[in-house]
């Protein structure tokens, strides 16, 4: 099959549509965007240019993909917006391109942004994300893979959020979270494990017992971070679990949030 372009919908001469590609009246497509195989765009939705959309996306209405920065540095400069596979961006999202600090904003494949979420410039969002409704991540934001935060929770800009966190809604993230953990309250504290995240995706018992022992010395022995880190090397299997939860806290530019006391 064709694409299917609605008579009402704008869509320049100069963008990339994929096999199947669908789109509903008043939609506008700039200049410069890629749209994959079998992606959907709903009426009056805008893809601006820079954009690069991957296979089976799904675009509601009236949400602007692939807007410019919302950066004063910003002069109008080539950059992108690079989404995945397999994407669902709701009512009145906002993503936007990079900047020329890294040229671009990325995110991974089968990530659902609910209505009125943001994506900000040169952030990083892995596979499997979940932003609810009205989650705003700034700018240079890292989310890795697996990650659920809750509605109206802001992320400040170069926060970096680890594999299979979850975090509450209405809370405020202004520091890194590791991953595995569930995080809540205000200000923002470890909670525990995301265990029941953590089954649901194949993790054995033997994983989650490690990595729960690794944030008991991390959360719960009163030692300070360098500490626990320590015993953590000295006293647990190295799994690529357990190696992960020190790469990040080792890599932690704006600390990682406390434990609750």
């Amino acid at each position: 099959m064709g694409v299917a372009i609605d008579p009402l919908a704008l869509v320049s001469k100069k963008a990339q549509l994929g096999e199947n590609v669908t789109i509903g009246p008043s939609a506008i497509i700039d200049d410069d965007v890629v749209i994959g195989d079998g992606s959907i765009v709903a009426p009056y939705a805008i893809i601006q240019h820079g954009t690069r959309l991957g296979k089976e996306c799904r675009i509601a209405s009236f949400a602007v993909v692939g807007g410019p920065p919302q950066d004063l540095k910003y002069k109008g400069e080539p950059t992108t917006l690079e989404v995945g596979d397999r994407c669902d961006i709701r009512e009145y999202v906002t993503l936007n391109r990079g900047t020329v600090e890294t040229g671009k904003t990325v995110i991974g494949n089968n990530c659902m942004f609910m209505a009125n979420a943001h994506v900000a410039h040169d952030c990083i969002v892995g596979d499997y994300c979940i932003l609810a409704n009205s989650v705003p991540l700034a700018g240079h934001v890292t989310l890795d893979n697996w990650v659920i935060i809750g509605g109206l929770t802001p992320v400040h800009q170069f926060v970096h959020i680890g594999d299979h966190a979850m975090i509450g809604g209405g809370y405020r993230i202004a520091k890194d979270i590791p991953p595995f953990v569930r995080a809540g309250r205000e200000p923002l504290v470890f909670e525990g494990l995301n265990s029941v995240g953590l089954r649901r995706r194949g993790f054995s018992p033997k994983s989650i017992d490690l990595i729960e022992k690794a944030y008991v010395l991390l959360y719960q022995s009163k030692l300070n971070v360098s500490q626990a880190i320590a015993r953590i090397k000295e006293e647990l299997e190295q799994t690529p679990e357990i190696q992960n939860i020190l790469n990040f806290v080792a890599g932690s530019k704006r600390g990682i949030i406390p434990g609750h006391h």
